[in-house]
């Protein structure tokens, strides 16, 4: 039965283009094999028949099988104990407030030896420009290693720019890191980046929601970018342009209920221009460093962060009457008491016991002719 579910879920992939919120209702209410027979036979209401009637001909679902192995790569479905049931649940509660565009996944193309389930447990999104600045990819390299070593997953998509930087970082670490693709699994997009899906592949997963074989199209990546949004706890924008993908992702993240979060940039750069927006809309909120990520998404209590402490000085703790003495003070000149207090507005005798106690502390210091700063 495993086996004739997993063929059915493969047809059903390949057979619809992503997110088919006909089809996907189709197989909550009858179930896979039922939805894969009415399907083949036509036999649907005209929303499927619209998402499915140019593909339901051509069944390769034991052919995709094959392909995906031989890359070595599985299709993992819901009826899987590895299905990431948790972090999908975002998109069935959207798809089922009627928001089409959420329609969750029939079934994933996974790369990669983990669970996909137990990798997705604790995991971040980090996402931005492709064409990002140095200081974008020193942030998410940062921010991938960082959240690598504290043992969450890195998640991005294999992009150009920070996508790449945060895969790497989490790669640098020894941690783990998934890529999710807007294209077949056997195909490595960016062609550039073949090797870095390599070592992905080796210590971490490539997921898609596509077949093998489909190539990348811009659409894609769109839809793409919902399952990154919904499969993680929250998302962190580095980089992002008035109009981007990775705005795109931030949007769904919020849709989601997830946490979004938002570095800040230059206002002179262009890709910062983005997440600046998101944080003048109070969409997101705004992040400085790993510790501030890690706070925002882990369990409650885990990563809390020591409350930021001001510097000390040596003048903390004096009264306003002594930080005027202190002040009137100079630091290589020597002056009389008469003009300390005259300086500082406080009487002289008043001026004279104060001078001792800054003396006492280390503040002042007494000289042949008056007094000075120490």
């Amino acid at each position: 039965m495993n086996n004739e579910l997993r063929l059915a879920r493969a047809y059903l992939s390949r057979v619809a283009e992503p997110p088919a919120p006909g089809l996907a209702a189709l197989v909550d209410r009858v179930g896979p094999l039922e939805a894969a027979r009415r399907v083949r036979l036509g036999e649907v209401q005209p929303d499927v028949a619209a998402e499915t009637s140019a593909r339901r001909e051509k069944d390769m679902a034991a052919a995709d099988l094959e392909a995906a192995a031989a890359v070595g790569a599985r299709l993992v479905i819901p009826e899987d104990e590895e299905w990431p049931s948790w972090p999908l649940l975002s998109l069935s509660n959207a798809f089922n407030r009627g928001l089409r565009w959420a329609a969750p996944p029939l079934a994933l193309w996974v790369r990669g030896s983990p669970s996909l389930g137990d990798s997705l447990d604790r995991s971040v999104a980090i996402v931005g420009a492709r064409a990002a600045t140095a200081y974008g990819e020193h942030v998410a390299s940062d921010f991938g290693q960082g959240i690598a070593l504290a043992g969450m997953t890195v998640v991005s998509g294999a992009a150009f720019g920070i996508d790449a930087a945060a895969h790497r970082g989490a790669l640098s670490a020894r941690g783990r890191t998934i890529a999710v693709l807007g294209c077949g699994i056997d195909i490595a997009y960016p062609m550039a980046h073949a090797r870095l899906l390599e070592h992905i592949a080796d210590r971490g997963l490539v997921v898609s929601e596509y077949p093998p074989g489909v190539s990348a199209a811009k659409h894609r990546f769109l839809v793409r970018n919902r399952l990154i949004a919904a499969l993680t706890a929250g998302t962190v924008v580095v980089e992002a342009g008035r109009r981007s993908g990775s705005r795109n992702t931030a949007s769904t993240a919020g849709s989601l209920g997830k946490r979004v979060l938002v570095v800040p940039g230059p206002v002179t750069s262009a890709q910062s221009v983005g997440c600046h927006a998101l944080l003048r809309t109070q969409a997101a909120d705004l992040v400085e460093s790993t510790a501030d990520v890690l706070e925002a998404v882990g369990a409650v209590g885990e990563f809390a962060a020591e409350p930021a402490s001001s510097p000390k000085r040596a003048t903390d703790g004096l009264g306003d009457e002594a930080l005027r003495v202190h002040d009137a003070l100079r630091a290589r000149k020597e002056l009389g008491e008469t003009a300390v207090a005259a300086d500082a507005g406080v009487p002289l005798d008043r001026t004279r016991a104060l001078l001792t106690d800054l003396e006492i502390t280390g503040l002042a210091i007494r000289g042949d002719s008056g007094w000075r700063r120490a």
